[in-house]
């Protein structure tokens, strides 16, 4: 949920709230006021990164930036959403060629819990891309030995290829 749509329920949830009360309906007031504290709860642990990571899929990226820029305290989130946010805001950095930025944002997420391999094959893959963009062949090395250590897609794999045969080049 974006904040505004939490606001908005949250407002109307107050207002069923108050009447609860008035009418002596305790047990549903009860009942609402729990679901207020799980919308605030789920605010911060939570936040956007769900939406977020539909935009992304779907390539709309100002929405993505937009839906990840509502998240005040990233360092709030819990670690199964912080790695997304991690992970999309590097992709975000490297598309308005914000390297060093994207780099920390990769950095992040690679030291977050994934649940599936290629989810942080593909942060190993940005890492050794921008590894090599900095033309520090070493550390593109590093990650590629990394990623060679996780169950990666064929894809996955056929980049580590190329990016290991551009840096046989130079070493």
């Amino acid at each position: 949920m974006t904040i505004r749509a939490r606001i908005a329920v949250i407002f109307i949830a107050a207002l069923f709230l108050g009447y609860g009360l008035y009418e002596g309906h305790y047990q549903t007031a009860v009942l609402i006021a729990g679901g207020i504290g799980y919308l605030i709860w789920s605010h911060f642990r939570e936040g956007s990164v769900f939406l977020a990571t539909q935009a992304f899929h779907r390539q709309d990226y100002e929405k993505t930036k937009n839906l990840l820029n509502e998240i005040k305290n990233p360092d709030a989130l819990r670690k199964g959403r912080r790695n997304f946010y991690e992970f999309m805001m590097g992709n975000i950095a490297l598309k308005e060629e914000r390297v060093d930025e994207a780099e920390y944002h990769f950095q992040l997420a690679s030291r977050l819990p994934w649940k599936k391999d290629n989810e942080k094959g593909m942060v190993m893959i940005n890492l050794a891309n921008i590894a090599l963009r900095k033309l520090d062949y070493e550390r593109a090395r590093a990650y590629t030995d990394v990623a060679n250590k996780l169950h990666l897609t064929a894809r996955q794999n056929s980049i580590i290829t190329k990016i290991e045969n551009e840096i046989s080049k130079h070493l």
